[in-house]
């Protein structure tokens, strides 16, 4: 009976596979060398130029869509992006190319301190200078402004409508002394 369960458990090895060898790991620096591993998740710091010398603003691309291009702009001035994350959820869905964009002075953008550069027409030109850097055109190129940003959107469209496909705004007053007399607020 032994003998017999020593050759039945043999046959049962036997039978398995053998394993194969196993290739060695990747070093880092070969899996690094090869550029089209990295994925930069579609953030790009784009250089505007100021006034008072050139600053990067940090942009983070959804999607594409060669047809329909929606570029944020947040409220504040000095809010972030992070307002329109729940757009994830559904604008991809729909092939809807969108870009967070932090404006100069928010979140992942860098923060200069010189109050001179707080004008809505500052502000106008570094949206124009993000709208070129990113390619987008009147043919793909639509605008969505909240709050703050609605503000800034109309101001753009104004000056720069010829670039536009689309304009969105949300949640924003043209006049704070038209919605209410009693407020005076300088940007």
């Amino acid at each position: 009976m032994r003998r017999l369960t020593l050759l039945l458990l043999a046959g049962l090895l036997s039978a398995l596979p053998v394993q194969a060898q196993k290739a060695p790991a990747p070093s880092l620096r070969s899996y690094f060398a090869d550029g089209a591993k990295l994925k930069e998740g579609g953030t790009r710091l784009i250089t505007i130029q100021t006034p008072k010398g050139p600053f990067k603003v940090w942009t983070k691309r959804f999607g594409n869509n060669p047809r329909i291009k929606l570029l944020l702009l947040h409220g504040g001035p000095g809010s972030t992006h992070e307002g329109f994350e729940s757009f994830e959820g559904f604008l991809p869905a729909e092939g809807i190319e969108f870009i967070y964009y932090d404006q100069l002075g928010s979140a992942y953008s860098d923060q200069p301190k010189d109050r001179d550069l707080w004008t809505t027409a500052r502000f106008v030109e570094e949206v124009e200078q993000v709208r070129v850097a990113l390619g987008l055109d009147k043919d793909n190129f639509y605008l969505l402004g909240h709050s703050w940003g609605g503000i800034l959107a109309a101001e753009y469209a104004l000056k720069y409508g010829a670039h536009l496909k689309g304009l969105i705004i949300s949640n924003m007053m043209m006049s704070i002394p038209d919605y209410h007399p009693s407020m005076h607020l300088k940007l």
